[in-house]
């Protein structure tokens, strides 16, 4: 951390919300100096084979404790603030970013309902996480429903909705629980309902109404569209609908309780949410139409700003001001990125080389193919661009002599592939890509990084901060504190990058592209129709667990 403080100087807060722990970092406006951070792990991380009072849950289920959003404000942000050794008097606004679509049913006054004492043994009561997978029949019907009416707003999201975002889970949790649903009087993502615990007003954010809300030209879906899915489902969008400010806005000021759970100042400012790929762009100073940012971590996000709307088939939308304001924002992503080299080396990798740095070092010794591998990236479904959470991964060309280390570089390599089906999509479609930043805790990984610059055949920027979502929640509550008139002036002051840490081999690129063509191949036949085994095997797979759970037998951990 960098440590030069003076007198006058004031100080913001990011809260970066991931999926298994907070964030908080201190940061100097004046020039975005990190100078003090601390981390709070979820006491319940995330659920996803039984509620905390033992209830078991079905496959695919993703859930989360509201409460350990709450322990971060006051344990992560007060640490924070100590580390860094600055008056809490000099802090001037707090700003936070969440994973998306992280979402829960609440009261009229945002009691989460899992803390009502009758709902707690209900699941549907949770917030159900971004990788909560369970919907994806009731996506299904949504985007089947949407192309039968030619809904004007399916093209802006790829022409799919995800089973990942408030529509598809909101309908889940209609027909398999509706007195749940009835009891929802507010559906909100976490972004925003952590920022009503910080400032007491309700607030939505532009940013998740667009991507996951189905919030377009500064409308919802119709509520004929809702009812013709389920006549009980034509309410839906009033326990979404809330007051909608743009990003970098103020929602409001700190509470007298928020106050105490941080140790901040009571009135200082509370920036509207946000999500955590998109806050990014401000730390990678990409705010401008053009720079791609891709936040690596257990998944990846990809955005990116354009100066004009066009609908790019498979992607995760695009929304007016979604990014910054000013700019269209789009977005696209991958479902497993460092979930996947994760479960490799936890569940597969034999004892001695169980580890990243020893299967890196291994992997980074031999010439690009000599593994003879292809594996396609959907070991935790597909986000972009066939937004199919049914699909799962795949690794062709093994044989006995195939060693851990293969199986790990095809694993990385995978993932390149799926990020450069991406950018060409956004390409073609004529959303420029000029410039690409990576950020995330990925960017460490040396040989990942110059795998994604060999395949994408572009250099790789990196972002200058090891924790560019926090920074950017930190960016923007400068802006809600005007201590900067938009995201953009406090961008150029506080965000950092590393112009071209990695470039692109013209050897191994060409290499990369005979290998890419067979992904691509694959990628086809198994994601677009040619062969559904995949989806076969998962209701195979669910069948086989649901049966055995209704036979009262021990529950069984399911990897989604």
């Amino acid at each position: 951390m960098n440590r030069v403080d003076g007198a006058g100087d004031r100080y913001v807060v990011g809260v970066d919300y991931g999926t298994l722990s907070g964030r908080a970092l201190v940061v100097r406006v004046g020039d975005g100096a990190e100078l003090g951070t601390a981390v709070h792990e979820y006491g319940d991380g995330v659920i996803s084979t039984a509620l905390p009072g033992g209830r078991a849950l079905p496959p695919d289920w993703a859930l989360q404790n509201p409460q350990d959003y709450r322990d971060v404000l006051r344990y992560a942000v007060p640490a924070a603030v100590s580390a860094a050794g600055v008056d809490p008097a000099a802090v001037v606004g707090i700003g936070i970013d969440f994973t998306a679509c992280t979402v829960l049913p609440t009261l009229a006054d945002g009691t989460p309902l899992c803390e009502t004492p009758e709902l707690r043994d209900r699941p549907h009561a949770w917030v159900k996480l971004w990788k909560h997978h369970a919907a994806q029949p009731h996506a299904d019907r949504i985007n089947a429903l949407a192309h039968e009416r030619a809904e004007p707003w399916i093209g802006r999201y790829g022409g799919k909705i995800s089973a990942e975002w408030q529509y598809a889970k909101g309908l889940q949790i209609l027909e398999e629980d509706p007195e749940v649903y009835d009891r929802a009087e507010r559906f909100i993502e976490a972004a925003d309902w952590i920022v009503w615990q910080l400032c007491g007003a309700e607030t939505r954010n532009v940013c998740t109404a667009g991507y996951k809300g189905i919030l377009q030209d500064g409308h919802y879906p119709s509520e004929g569209f809702l009812t013709a899915l389920n006549p009980d489902f034509g309410d839906f969008v009033t326990k979404l609908d809330g007051p909608l400010l743009p990003l970098g806005a103020r929602a409001g000021a700190l509470t007298a309780q928020a106050a105490a759970w941080t140790g901040l100042p009571e009135g200082i400012a509370v920036a509207v949410g946000n999500v955590d790929a998109h806050v990014t762009a401000a730390s990678a100073q990409a705010v401008e139409p053009g720079r791609l940012v891709a936040i690596m971590g257990t998944s990846t996000c990809h955005v990116v700003n354009g100066a004009e709307v066009a609908e790019v088939a498979g992607m995760c939308g695009v929304v007016d001001g979604g990014i910054s304001p000013g700019a269209w924002g789009y977005e696209a992503g991958q479902s497993g990125v460092g979930d996947i080299f994760g479960w490799f080396v936890k569940h597969a990798a034999p004892a001695g080389i169980d580890s990243h740095e020893r299967l890196t070092e291994l992997a980074a010794s031999q010439p690009v193919g000599a593994h003879g591998l292809i594996a396609l990236d959907w070991w935790n479904g597909n986000r972009s661009l066939l937004v199919n959470h049914d699909l799962s991964g795949m690794i062709v060309g093994m044989t006995l002599a195939t060693r851990p280390q293969d199986i790990y570089r095809a694993l990385l390599e995978s993932t390149a592939y799926g990020t450069r089906m991406i950018i060409e999509a956004f390409v073609d479609a004529g959303v420029p890509v000029n410039d690409l930043v990576i950020a995330g805790g990925l960017t460490s990984n040396e040989l990942l990084m110059q795998i994604y610059a060999d395949v994408t055949r572009r250099p790789l920027n990196i972002i200058a901060s090891a924790q560019g979502p926090a920074l950017g929640s930190a960016i923007h509550a400068a802006v809600a504190a005007g201590e900067f008139p938009s995201i953009h002036e406090a961008s150029q002051a506080m965000g950092r990058v590393h112009e071209a840490v990695y470039r692109p081999d013209p050897e191994r690129a060409r290499a990369y592209d005979a290998l890419y063509a067979e992904y691509r191949a694959l990628h086809d036949h198994f994601g677009r129709g040619g062969n559904d085994v995949m989806l076969r095997l998962r209701a195979i797979r669910n069948a086989a667990v649901e049966a055995a759970a209704t036979a009262h037998e021990a529950p069984l951990e399911v990897v989604a």
